[in-house]
C-alpha cells in the first residue's frame, strides 16, 4: 500500500519551525506521511518572484491535502491575500475552527468546545466591485451571497455536527438590517436546518452573539455564519481558550483541503526559537481526523493536552520559559 503524501507549506516567520514541530510529531505517532514542500508567502517572493508560484498550486492540486505555515501578504503593495487565492482557487468554501479548552492555559475560562463554520469564499471577501472615488473620499466594496453558497456551508455545518454526535447549530446573521444578503443566508439555513430535525436549531444576530459568547460561552456548540461574521466571531472564541496560539484551522472544500496554524508569521521572534506550536499541531490533528485517522488524532491531542496541563516545557505564552524545540520535545516524549 502506498504511503499517503501530504503537501506542506513551511511558510513564512516562525512558520518553518512551528511546522517542522509538527511533522515530528505526525512521524512520532506513526503516520507514515510522505512529505512534498512547496513554497508560498515572502518565502516564494524572496525565492521566485512571485507570492504563490505554480508549482505550489501543481502540488495542492495533485496531493489533495495540504499543511501550511502562517503566510505573510505585503500590506499596501497591491497583493492579494494569498489565503483569500488559495480558497477561491480550490473551490475551499468551508472554514472549519474549532477550540478547546485545555488545562493549564492561561485561558479566562474552561471547558470551551465551539467549532465556528464559516464561508469561505463569499460575502465581504469575495473581492467584488472595490473601488475608490477620484477625490479619495468614498468607497465601496459588494457583498454577494448565493443560495448555493448558503446551503453548501449550512449542510456541512449540520452534516459536522451529526457526525460528530454535537447536540445544536447556531446560525449567526444580520438579516433584520442586512435584509438581501443576510436575510438569503438565513433564509436558506432555516431551510437546510428542517433535513437535521434530530438537532436543535437557534439564529442569533452578530452582535448578539458576540456579547453571549463572552457571557455564556458553554451555552454553544455549532456555529455557522457567512465569510466576515466567520472571521471575527473564530477569533473571539480563539481568545476564549487562550489565544490564537491554541487554534487551528481547515479549509475544506469537495476535492482539496488545507489545514493551518491560523495565527500570524511573527516575524519579530522568527529564529528565536520562542513560538508555540500548538496551533499547528492541532491543525494536523484536524487533518487525521479528516484522513479518517481518528486513532493518531486522539494520541496527538492527549500528548499536547498532557504537556500543557503539566507545565511541561511550555512556551513563555503557556505561563513556561522553554521554547519551540523543547515544548515538542516534551510531546514526542509522551508519544
Amino acid at each position: 500500500m502506498s504511503k499517503r503524501t501530504i503537501t506542506v507549506i513551511p511558510g513564512d516567520g516562525i512558520g518553518p519551525s512551528i511546522i517542522d514541530a509538527a511533522l515530528k510529531i505526525l512521524d512520532k505517532a506513526g503516520c507514515d506521511f510522505e512529505y512534498e514542500f512547496a513554497d508560498a508567502g515572502l518565502a516564494a517572493l524572496e525565492k521566485h518572484g512571485e507570492l504563490l508560484p505554480q508549482r505550489t498550486l501543481d502540488l495542492i492540486e495533485k496531493n489533495k491535502i495540504t499543511l501550511k505555515g502562517p503566510l505573510t501578504t505585503p500590506v499596501g503593495e497591491g497583493f492579494t491575500s494569498i489565503n483569500v487565492s488559495l480558497r477561491k482557487k480550490f473551490g475551499l468554501y468551508a472554514n472549519v475552527r474549532p477550540v478547546l479548552s485545555f488545562k493549564g492555559t492561561q485561558a479566562r475560562y474552561e471547558n470551551i468546545d465551539i467549532i465556528t463554520i464559516r464561508e469561505n469564499t463569499e460575502g465581504m471577501y469575495s473581492g467584488i466591485g472595490q473601488k475608490v472615488s477620484e477625490d479619495g473620499n468614498t468607497a465601496e466594496a459588494t457583498s454577494v451571497i448565493t443560495k448555493q453558497g448558503a446551503e453548501q456551508i449550512t449542510t456541512f455545518a449540520y452534516e459536522l455536527a451529526r457526525k460528530e454526535g454535537r447536540k445544536k447549530v447556531t446560525i449567526v446573521h444580520k438579516a433584520n438590517i442586512m435584509k438581501s444578503t443576510s436575510g438569503l443566508f438565513l433564509k436558506t439555513a432555516r431551510e437546510v436546518s428542517l433535513r437535521y430535525p434530530d438537532i436543535k436549531t437557534e439564529e442569533m444576530i452578530v452582535d448578539a452573539t458576540c456579547m453571549k459568547l463572552v457571557m455564556n460561552p458553554e451555552n454553544f456548540d455549532v456555529i455557522v455564519t457567512t465569510n466576515l461574521f466567520g472571521d471575527i466571531l473564530s477569533d473571539l472564541c480563539a481568545g476564549l481558550v487562550g489565544g490564537l496560539g491554541m487554534a487551528p484551522g481547515a479549509n475544506i472544500g469537495k476535492d482539496a483541503a488545507i489545514f493551518e496554524a491560523v495565527h500570524g508569521s511573527a516575524p519579530d521572534i522568527a529564529g528565536k526559537n520562542l513560538a508555540n506550536p500548538t496551533s499547528v499541531i492541532l491543525a494536523s490533528v484536524q487533518m487525521l481526523e479528516y484522513l479518517g485517522m481518528q486513532d493518531k488524532a486522539a494520541q496527538v491531542r492527549q500528548a499536547v493536552s498532557a504537556v500543557i496541563a503539566e507545565g511541561d516545557r511550555t512556551t513563555a505564552d503557556l505561563g513556561g520559559t522553554h521554547g519551540t524545540t523543547d515544548f515538542t520535545q516534551a510531546v514526542l516524549d509522551r508519544l
